[in-house]
């Protein structure tokens, strides 16, 4: 019998001050895109990417299984090379192999998404099946099968969920697709599904949605475009493999804008961030609620992406906001961090339209608002979104009446949860918390306990 050792808790408290500067991870949008998308070309390609956290390496399983991936390196500063083959030819995009694979996908939603729509137009003779864990086997499947079924696609779900199963076939039906949900993952898991149909594909979404599928396939070739929230791709299509460096991930960069826009005493400047325009969403709304944070540009040759360095600072207080409608789908993975901006607030913030998020990783409306409340923070639950009564002035006074035992915080093993509330007692803004289960950031933020003690003075 093997025993599997307990969780042990994570203490965070306030830190006196929060300065200094970070290289964050890459991105991980966009790392599975440039691993997957050019296992998809013909050619090979090195992919670049720094701290791949366990969602990546997901990815670069999978590929591993579909004999796509040729080699890992890992590299001094937590780079790490991947180095991929790609199964497409002069005449069409495509994975390698012959199907019959059981791929696991673990907890990444992205991967096991882009994977059907990937596998959908293979032409391989035998199933394909995708798993993964506890959690991701909970998640909703069919908003990616049943578009996928209607361009010909042999995908059969679980009841909805995993395992899924796939039966290439070599040629699909373009299609017109009007989404009902503006979702990246399924516009892209059908724009490589596009890739394999004769005719032009085209995808509406009911609100904007990041832009990495269309930037990094039309930099390989493809003949992708969108227009609005229209997006169209004309099949068969070819790509061509090439090789790039991931951006940092903004997502992450997110913990630190909200940290030193709540503490009272911080200036952090992030290196070589992602700077694409469909991801800085959750900068605006940071800068409406009074944040200062400074964008500078910089500029890379190995890759599709925008890229540059934020530098934040400590403000006097923030503004509350009201989040609904289109706005949501830009900011859906950064919405519980802006929660904690909210918390710190003057006035009454609220989010609407944000239902998606109980069916993430865990029910993240009900996390958020249940934690808020363990540690002080006046918050109600509501069926698509939370209501913050924000701490406003007395936020900060609060750091120096607490309690000789930290509070606990569930996660359910969500990292955002994670992240998000040890960046609440980082600030100062809630007394001192104990995270349960410290080890799931690693799943899109891996190195973020050592960047945070790297900022605080407390690195070994």
């Amino acid at each position: 019998m093997t025993l599997v050792p307990p969780m042990v808790a994570r203490r965070v408290g306030a830190a006196r001050q929060l300065h200094g500067e970070l290289r964050l991870p890459s991105d991980k949008s966009i790392a599975h895109r440039a691993l997957l998308f050019n296992a998809m070309a013909a050619g090979s390609a090195d992919v670049l990417v720094r701290r791949p956290g366990a969602d990546v390496r997901s990815t670069a399983g999978a590929l591993h299984a579909l004999g796509a991936l040729e080699g890992v390196d890992e590299l001094e500063g937590g780079a790490t090379r991947f180095r991929v083959r790609g199964g497409g030819t002069d005449a069409a995009a495509g994975l390698p192999g012959t199907g019959g694979e059981t791929i696991d996908c673990g907890n990444s939603g992205t991967t096991v998404r882009f994977l059907t729509g990937a596998l959908a137009g293979r032409g391989a003779a035998a199933m394909t099946t995708l798993t993964g864990d506890e959690s991701l086997s909970r998640r909703p499947m069919e908003r990616v099968a049943a578009p996928l079924r209607q361009m010909g696609a042999s995908v059969q779900t679980s009841d909805g969920r995993l395992p899924i199963h796939v039966l290439g076939r070599r040629r699909l039906t373009a299609t017109i697709h009007r989404l009902p949900v503006a979702s990246a993952q399924v516009l892209g898991a059908i724009s490589l599904a596009a890739l394999s149909a004769e005719g032009r594909t085209t995808i509406e979404t009911p609100g904007p949605t990041r832009d990495h599928t269309e930037r990094l396939l039309a930099w390989l070739g493809a003949p992708i475009e969108r227009v609005g929230m229209t997006t169209t791709i004309d099949g068969p299509a070819v790509l061509t493999a090439r090789s790039c460096d991931v951006p940092g991930d903004l997502s992450s960069a997110a913990a630190w804008l909200v940290a030193a826009s709540v503490h009272p005493d911080a200036e952090i400047r992030l290196r070589d961030v992602g700077l694409n325009p469909s991801r800085l969403a959750v900068v605006d709304v940071l800068r409406e609620m009074g944040a200062d944070i400074d964008q500078e540009p910089g500029g890379t040759d190995r890759g599709p992406e925008p890229t540059g360095d934020l530098l934040v600072r400590s403000v006097g207080g923030l503004r509350a906001i009201v989040l609904s409608g289109a706005r949501i789908a830009e900011l859906i993975d950064e919405l519980p961090l802006l929660a904690i901006a909210m918390a710190a607030a003057t006035g009454t913030s609220e989010v609407r339209d944000a239902a998606e998020l109980r069916v993430k990783e865990s029910d993240r409306v009900a996390l958020v608002v249940r934690n808020l409340r363990a540690v002080g923070v006046e918050a109600e639950e509501l069926p698509d979104g939370w209501r913050i009564e924000g701490l406003g002035g007395a936020a900060h006074a609060r750091a120096h009446a607490r309690s000789s035992e930290p509070i606990e915080i569930e996660t359910n093993g969500d990292h955002r949860i994670a992240i998000s509330f040890a960046v609440a007692a980082l600030t100062g803004l809630v007394p001192d918390v104990a995270i349960d289960d410290p080890a799931c950031v690693d799943v899109s933020y891996a190195g973020f306990w050592s960047d945070l003690d790297s900022l605080t003075g407390s690195a070994s």
